[in-house]
């Protein structure tokens, strides 16, 4: 299993989770959604990333991933 963790700069929830994962012998990339390429990224798993109740996608998002596809999204509202 590995993830894809979609944050942005200055965000204190995206740091305090890229602590949590450093921690871990989960390996993964992050995506910086100030990057062009991480916005198009994103947009590949907007059917399955919630939403808040303002249409936002609350960051960080962190998806688990296997063989199989993307068992979990995780983001800050969890």
């Amino acid at each position: 299993m590995d993830y894809l963790l979609f944050t942005y700069p200055n965000c204190q929830d995206c740091a305090e989770l890229k602590k949590i994962l450093a921690e871990t012998e989960i390996e993964g990339r992050e995506y910086n959604l100030i990057l062009k390429e991480s916005k198009l990224k994103i947009r590949e798993y907007l059917d399955i990333i919630k939403r808040d109740d303002k249409g936002a996608i609350p960051i960080p998002t962190l998806l688990l991933q296997d063989e199989a596809g993307v068992p979990a999204v995780l983001n800050s509202r969890e």
